[in-house]
Parts: structure tokens; sequence; C-alpha cells
């Protein structure tokens, strides 16, 4: 199965290497997306920008693939679920939960210049970090490309209630399964309260398993795939 795999703020599509190699090793053909403005120089990139970007990879897959979303890009996903819900298989989140139609993309942190740079540690500082040491604390940092203002500040669209029968992973790397399910079950996920078919699997690592554990994170995804 074609599983397509979009990463989260900061990261361009080689995060995934080491986790496409492990999905071949399962009989699955990872596909990363490259991100408009996270890796390509377009600085100028907006949301719908990377959303075209996610439905041309998912209309390019082999029948019907999975679609994986990492942390905020876990809302890219859950696009792709709303704008074909016929055509992708299931949708597996990493680290994180969608926003609700109406919502900014990610605006969490200052924008300057036109861009949401890395703010350093700080604020992922307990379980989303705990599993990377100081070198690759550096690399992480060195390597991050501020995502540009319009995709931070996109509004997030949604407007197809097929997408609520698209079967959903939870995969829950620095939270527990039943912490995201107290959290979807208590409405603070309303997106998720009202899909069909969630599901959750635990991942004992921080908040960027690729880095960290790929192996482990394809073993999980093919698993997720051969379900399906």
């Amino acid at each position: 199965m074609d599983i397509v795999l979009i990463g989260g703020l900061w990261l361009d599509a080689g995060v995934w290497d080491d986790t496409v190699r492990a999905l071949g090793e399962h009989g699955h053909r990872g596909v990363p997306v490259r991100l408009p403005g996270q890796g390509d120089g377009a600085a100028s990139a907006t949301l719908a920008d990377q959303e075209a970007a996610v439905l041309a990879a998912v209309d390019a897959a082999d029948d019907r693939p999975l679609v994986v979303g990492h942390s905020a890009a876990s809302s890219l996903a859950w696009t792709a679920a709303d704008r074909r819900p016929d055509r992708v298989a299931a949708v597996a989140l990493v680290g994180g939960f969608p926003n609700a139609d109406g919502e900014a993309y990610a605006a969490f942190f200052p924008v300057q210049d036109g861009a949401m740079a890395f703010p350093g540690w700080e604020p992922f500082e307990g379980p989303d970090s705990a599993d990377l040491d100081e070198a690759a604390r550096t690399a992480f940092a060195a390597a991050a490309v501020p995502v540009p203002q319009a995709v931070a500040e996109g509004e997030v669209r949604l407007a197809d209630e097929r997408r609520y029968e698209v079967p959903v992973v939870l995969v829950c790397p620095e939270f527990s399964p039943d912490e995201a399910r107290a959290a979807v079950e208590g409405g603070d996920v309303p997106e998720l309260a009202r899909a069909t078919r969630v599901s959750y699997v635990d991942l004992d690592t921080g908040h960027w398993p690729m880095l960290t554990a790929p192996q482990e994170l394809a073993r999980v995804l093919a698993s997720v795939a051969d379900g399906l």
C-alpha cells in the first residue's frame, strides 16, 4: 500500500527518509509530501498550496492510500479525508489532532518577517523531546525551516461530512492512548468526536518518532495499513 507521509511544522520531506526505508521492509511504499514553503524556498507559500501538494500525492498514489499527518499536519491529513473521502483508505495522526473548520492551521508562535521560526526547545521540554539528545536537538534546530505566515495562519476549511466515515488511527507518542481517548470523547477534538471509526495505538517515543524511532513508527504504520 502507498502511505502518504506529511511532516509537521519546520520539517522538510527528508525527515521521513528512514521511515520510508523501514516501510519498504514491510512491503509498503512511503510517499513523503514535499510541502511548499517547507524546504523548497517558497517563502510565500499558503496553506492552500500545502493542501494542493497533499491532494496531488493522494491522487497519484496506487489505489487508496493511508494518509499520515504528523503533529500540526494532522489537519492536512484530515483535509485530504474531507476533499477525497472516497479516495483515502484511512488517516493516521501521529502526535496531533485535526483542527475544526474555520480554525487557524498552526498560529502557535510569533511571526517575524513573514514566517514562524522554530521557537527553540523551551516549549517542548518534557515528554515531547525526552528522547532527543543534545546533538539531535542541535541538528533539528539547525535544519528547521521557518513556516510561511500564510501557512501558519491559514484557515482550515472542511465541508464534506463523508470525512467522518474515513477510519482514523491516533498514534500516541508523547501522550497515552487513554489521554487521547479522553480528549476526543470529552469533546476537546470536535472533528474526531464525530468520526465513526477511531482507534488508538501507543508509541513510546517523544513527539518526533520519525527521527528517534523510525523503525518502530514504520512498524506501527505498516500494521495500520495491513489492517485496512
